[in-house]
């Protein structure tokens, strides 16, 4: 994949003086040894402190080193043969810092002293490969490779992080900040983590990660509100254990103006047993959007992606699990533009879920390809779907939903167009479900055929709906409706569909409800039931479960 022009002037960061740095100084000549034993830390640090910026070069060897404090305008060099490693030593490292404020999130999140390299309040800051960074460590749970808070103009470029025990790259109310060409390997937590960060890049990376592999935040570590703001990621190359593009958990702030572009996923299992944390560690997300702690989250633009055997291709979740709120509320999720994603392999429902009385509002996704495996039963359809407002938000606590391509919840204004969804193994579930879903077009589905009887897509307590262009070869009924609440449907039939296409209409949906166009009939339940040869019994309701 080509990285194209960035998608907004905002994209752009600030021309990097660091590059024209003056002539290195190099690490040997301050005592380090580069021989994988000795404690390099002291002769590093004399390097970095031995004048206000320029170049550290660190040549080829192993450098074992503890905390590595940065300073401004330098630029930390490592040649193609030089790693610098982590000590085994966990004293080698700064301690963990204590706050004087609650930041309501878990201490990876938080600490940024307990860290190989770390910079606070820097201005002007490289990191740079082609060389290696190896946090020598088996297991989660250990001093982060790279941890920078509060800096401005921070470049990452051409360096591989191998076997970090923490966040990789953990960055907290940076700005201006660049991360291109960046290898992470055999990560046993997240790759990069932009926390509080604004105008920040993040392209041609490869990630290879046991936890998300990208992921933005907003969190409260430092100790007031700030938002993340005007974020691409593109063409990167992602292989992760639980999610690959995220936003969230930790929103407590606002995200806005944010890009996911051009990138890949592979989804890998990871046996642990027992799992480290509640949720075991499989493929969860390939793009999980998450506002669940009162922040809002706005203006995000998912395009071009590519995923492989990820459960749930698409999790967009509002939520009001409220870390940080004296009174737990559900914040803003909307205007989100979600185009071209072709997933294969997935095993979970995709979803879009707000909260009751909390809209995920103004939501398009256009041009979807979504493969899955199919042979869900007909009784998933009525399976009670949890609300979990303070819960955990992750697409492991939802998996089998009532659709088997699509389900969404409390929500107003989507648009659904160019979509196709379809199954290994024929599914008794719709491909879509809509429940209490409010201002909605979906527009030229195409959708493997459900089994028997079960429609292709069912509008529960859903109002001022079009489907137009729905089309499922076989399938013996296009659309359900049920719910007192649903009102202003209106149908069109697939131009290339010669046959009539069924519409069923439960008991308590009003007869004036649905509007039809072209070759679309409308049918109550008992009829369906008495033509299919069974008891018309009462229609089966979807129910929500708090």
């Amino acid at each position: 994949m080509q990285t194209g022009a960035l998608a907004a002037p905002w994209l752009i960061v600030s021309p990097r003086l660091a590059w024209s740095a003056p002539a290195p100084r190099n690490v040997r000549d301050y005592g380090a040894r580069g021989d994988g034993k000795a404690n390099d830390t002291a002769s590093i640090q004399a390097a970095i402190d031995a004048a206000p910026g320029g170049v550290v070069h660190l040549p080829p060897g192993d450098y074992v080193s503890g905390t590595l404090r940065l300073r401004d305008h330098l630029v930390l060099r490592l040649a193609d043969g030089a790693t610098l490693i982590a000590s085994a030593d966990d004293a080698a490292f700064d301690p963990y810092e204590k706050l004087p404020y609650e930041s309501f999130a878990d201490r990876e999140t938080t600490d940024f002293s307990f860290a190989l390299l770390q910079g606070r309040g820097l201005q002007d800051v490289t990191i740079a490969g082609p060389g290696r960074i190896d946090g020598n460590r088996r297991s989660r749970g250990g001093p982060k490779p790279i941890a920078l808070k509060q800096c401005r103009g921070v470049t990452i470029r051409d360096l591989t992080l191998e076997n970090a025990p923490n966040y990789n790259i953990s960055l907290l109310g940076c700005d201006h900040v660049d991360i291109r060409g960046v290898t992470i390997r055999n990560g046993y937590s997240d790759g990069i983590d932009p926390d509080c960060c604004r105008h920040v890049r993040i392209i041609d990376c490869r990630v290879e990660s046991r936890d998300d592999a990208i992921v933005l935040k907003s969190s409260l570590a430092l100790g007031v509100r700030r938002s993340t703001e005007y974020v691409v990621v593109t063409d990167c190359h992602l292989v992760n254990v639980r999610n690959g593009l995220k936003i969230g958990t930790e929103s407590s702030g606002d995200f806005r103006n944010i890009v996911f572009r051009n990138c890949t996923l592979s989804g890998r299992a990871e046996m642990w047993d027992p799992p480290p944390f509640e949720l075991r560690p499989f493929p969860s997300a390939g793009v999980s959007l998450q506002n669940v702690d009162g922040g809002t989250l706005e203006q995000v633009v998912v395009t071009g992606i590519r995923m492989v055997n990820v459960r749930a291709p698409l999790f967009v979740r509002l939520a009001e699990r409220g870390w940080g709120q004296p009174v737990p509320v559900a914040g803003t999720l909307t205007k989100i533009t979600i185009t071209d994603v072709v997933a294969t392999g997935a095993a979970w429902t995709s979803s879009i879920m707000g909260a009751r009385g909390h809209d995920v509002s103004n939501i398009a996704l256009s041009d979807i390809r979504i493969s899955g495996k199919g042979g869900g039963d007909t009784a998933l359809m009525t399976r009670p779907v949890p609300q979990q407002l303070r819960e955990y938000p992750d697409a492991a606590r939802f998996r089998l939903l009532p659709a088997y391509g699509l389900y969404c919840r409390h929500v107003t204004g989507l648009r659904l167009d160019r979509t196709t969804f379809t199954v290994d193994e024929r599914d008794g579930r719709p491909a879509l479900v809509l429940d209490d879903v409010r201002g909605a077009s979906v527009k030229n589905l195409v959708a493997t055929a459900p089994t028997g009887t079960t429609p292709v897509a069912w509008l529960r307590s859903t109002r001022d709906c079009l489907l137009d262009g729905v089309r499922a070869p076989d399938a013996e009924t296009l659309a359900r409706l049920s719910g007192p609440e649903t009102a202003k449907v209106r149908i069109v039939s697939a131009d290339a569909e010669p046959s009539e296409q069924v519409v069923l209409l439960d008991p308590d949906v009003e007869t004036g409800a649905l509007r039809t166009q072209g070759n679309v009939i409308s049918k109550s339940w008992s009829e369906r039931r008495r033509a299919a040869g069974a008891d018309p019994g009462r229609p089966l309701r979807q129910v929500d479960s708090d």
